[in-house]
């Protein structure tokens, strides 16, 4: 595997470029959309992945051959069905302890037996387990932090796999009043994250890993409109799945800063490419024929599984990170389904606007805005949802 630190020069040249554009964009009107330009280079991006993923990513075993990694922690969202199975699978087999945050656990503890059944006699048997996580509400995602928390155990990589993508339904909002895609997709993660870290503290060095989507590429974020409601825009699937991807790097951005690096905590965003997973059960019956008529250029789970392995295991990764951190980059680090750095949109660098959905995100998980900094010194927080408050202990 290439090493991650060489690709830092190479990513430089654009940064300056996007910076000196933001500069530019301050002295405008508020932006209120993509302009046409950045909306077709950002498509273009898209279809140029699901054209040549297979061939740039060639390099990859199938599965991904992972280290030694018995004395990982790792909990793993949405791990019932597509990349999250494949991923919560394979670290299981390779040594981790798994816990498998899941809205269905049955249907988990059913995989679990599957999978012991078929690996009997190879080896140990996998060290999984099951805890009910709901995205869809921020009360069962405080629930759920406060049982791991209260374990008192270290937590060595959480990987944010849950995601929802409804193509073709009408705009459909959680009981905590949040567009769905908004919700699962950002929001619940961002919470869950941020929660998690006394955990992650325990276990550091540590990984918070969200698998994002090249569609974040056509995204656009309004701090004063994330329920997409105004008439500004028109939601429809599209946006709503976009710009929850775009707010998930633009939050993990902010949250790479905020943690030192003697937190020993790193974040990073991975595209798994395009992937033919649960959502296609949500596609319109001709874009289902379209995917049947082009395996050739559309991952499986497996295979979209293997961006994220290899950014929750390897072990040149932190070092990636912490020099990112070093260099003031503006963004988080962001991999490719090719497990190489890439550089996320060019809207993704906006500081300002980065800032602001930090704020607005805290906002409405309920959380403070000194919530991390309080985190890393072992304070009490409070939150409004779920109970009266978390323990960073």
């Amino acid at each position: 595997m290439e090493g991650l630190a060489s690709s830092t020069e190479e990513l430089k040249k654009n940064v300056e470029h996007h910076e000196k554009k933001m500069v530019m964009k301050k002295k405008k009107k508020k932006k209120e959309r993509l302009g046409w330009i950045e909306w077709l280079r950002g498509w273009m991006y898209v279809i140029h992945e699901m054209l040549f993923q297979r061939i740039v990513a060639s390099h990859l075993q199938n599965p991904m051959p992972l280290p030694p990694i018995n004395d990982l922690t790792c909990i793993v969202t949405g791990s019932t069905s597509g990349i999250g199975r494949e991923i919560a699978r394979q670290l299981a087999e390779s040594g981790a302890h798994v816990v498998m945050a899941v809205r269905n656990p049955k249907a988990a503890l059913d995989l679990i037996q599957k999978w012991q059944n078929e690996w009997s006699g190879k080896g140990l048997p996998l060290n999984i387990e099951v805890m009910e996580l709901d995205l869809l509400s921020l009360d069962s995602v405080v629930r759920f932090a406060e049982a791991y928390n209260a374990r008192m155990g270290p937590l060595h990589v959480l990987i944010n796999n849950a995601g929802i993508f409804s193509i073709g339904e009408p705009q459909k909002f959680s009981k905590d009043g949040y567009e769905e895609h908004l919700q699962v997709n950002h929001l619940a993660p961002a919470l869950l994250s941020i929660l998690l870290l006394p955990s992650l503290i325990r276990g550091s060095p540590s990984r918070i890993i969200n698998v994002n989507s090249v569609m974040h590429y056509v995204g656009f974020v309004d701090t004063e409109d994330m329920n997409v409601v105004s008439p500004k825009r028109k939601f429809t699937s599209l946006v709503g799945y976009s710009s929850s991807k775009l707010a998930q790097v633009m939050f993990s951005s902010v949250l790479h800063k905020k943690l030192p690096a003697e937190s020993g905590i790193n974040v990073v965003c991975v595209s798994p490419g395009i992937v033919h997973t649960n959502v296609a059960r949500d596609l319109s019956k001709v874009v289902q024929a379209g995917y049947r008529l082009i395996p050739y250029f559309i991952f499986s789970p497996q295979e979209g599984s293997r961006s994220t392995l290899f950014a929750a295991t390897d072990p040149q990764v932190p070092e990636y990170c912490e020099l990112l951190k070093a260099d003031k980059w503006p963004v988080c680090a962001f991999l490719a389904q090719e497990c190489r750095p890439t550089n996320p949109s060019e809207e993704a660098h906006n500081v300002e606007t980065a800032y602001r959905l930090w704020e607005k995100t805290l906002e409405m998980t309920g959380l403070h805005s000194d919530v991390v900094e309080k985190l890393l010194e072992g304070d009490q927080i409070t939150c409004r949802y779920g109970a009266d408050s978390t323990e960073a202990n």
